[in-house]
């Protein structure tokens, strides 16, 4: 937790081992409010979709609160009433949080993840702390911050069993799942497709009319890039996600359109090689695993059989490179 060397003349913040009893105190009040604030935002991301877990945050944002108040009263108790202005951010070497529209976008598990995060950051900090403190006072009020803190740790897994049984755990990871694949895996393999897929025929058609590498390349790379741009844009306009609940607009345009680019790229990167024919072979090894990645995300993710899903894509890429390859050849 902390560092051989401090920044502090630089950065203008207190070192950790240099608060007083009172400033310790003041950061930890001001920590244990930023933390009741951010399970709050927490909550009121997940009510709607997740309301089990949203209770949860609910719960420990009351306790977070809690913890304040009792805080405040052994503040004013021995320093009185006018608290420093002392956050995390103005001491260095101290944990600090992510910013909470940072995470609540990233999903369910994301969250859940960094609420673990907040509490085992927040007791190994003050149990180091503790442990290097030399003033008994100090000492003793780190190391019951520090227990504060497990206690908050355990205290989120009573909260967990008591609102996530087992059907409701199931039924927000289904859920969960579902707008990962609705908004990332779905986009993301339609415009793989469409990379893999639709540039196979100009890119070999090139290949086989020219013999020249170089040329095929700057086909290939126009394709994708064009391609790649027409999809994530038609993704991210044709639908805001608020009637579908397919997600936000931009990350499936970024999905697809991203995608799409490294579908066309695949095969068009190979003929870098000066070499036509080393280059073709690559080419064609790389459209063989392009396809078969295709066949495997159809089939984990979107539980399309696999011989169904084998026949689409596998019969359906080799029926449009054999067309280029035919084109370009006469």
């Amino acid at each position: 937790m902390f560092k051989g060397f401090s920044l502090d003349t630089f950065s203008n913040k207190k070192r950790f081992e240099t608060l007083s009893e009172e400033e310790v105190l003041a950061v930890a009040i001001s920590s244990e409010e930023e933390d009741s604030r951010i399970y709050g935002a927490y909550a009121a991301k997940l009510r709607a979709e997740y309301p089990a877990s949203a209770a949860i945050f609910d719960e420990m944002a009351t306790e977070e609160d809690g913890h304040r108040k009792a805080l405040i009263d052994m503040y004013q108790r021995h320093f009185g009433s006018v608290i420093p202005p002392l956050s995390r951010e103005h001491v260095s070497n101290f944990y600090t949080r992510r910013p909470v529209w940072l995470v609540e976008n990233l999903g369910l598990d994301r969250i859940r993840q960094e609420v673990e995060d907040m509490e085992r950051e927040a007791r190994e900090f003050y149990a180091a702390a503790a442990a290097r403190a030399t003033n008994t006072e100090i000492r003793k009020l780190l190391g019951d911050l520090a227990r504060a803190e497990a206690v908050h740790e355990a205290t989120a897994v009573r909260l967990e069993e008591r609102y996530l049984g087992t059907v409701e755990r199931k039924q927000e990871d289904a859920a969960a799942r579902r707008q990962f694949i609705l908004t990332w895996v779905q986009p993301g393999l339609a415009g793989l497709m469409d990379g893999s897929v639709s540039t196979l025929a100009p890119i070999f058609a090139t290949a086989f009319a020219t013999h020249n590498p170089w040329t095929t390349f700057l086909v290939g790379l126009s394709a994708s890039v064009g391609a790649g741009i027409s999809m994530g844009f038609t993704e991210a306009v044709h639908d805001d996600g608020k009637i579908s609940g397919r997600g936000s607009p931009w990350k499936r345009g970024i999905a697809s359109g991203v995608m799409t680019t490294l579908g066309g790229l695949g095969h068009a990167l190979p003929y870098l090689i000066p070499d036509f024919w080393t280059a073709t072979v690559i080419a064609l090894i790389v459209v063989f695993i392009e396809l078969w990645v295709i066949v495997w995300i159809q089939n984990r993710y979107m539980e399309t059989p696999f011989l169904r899903a084998t026949l689409q894509v596998v019969l359906g890429g080799a029926l449009v490179l054999a067309a280029g390859i035919l084109i370009g050849g006469a």
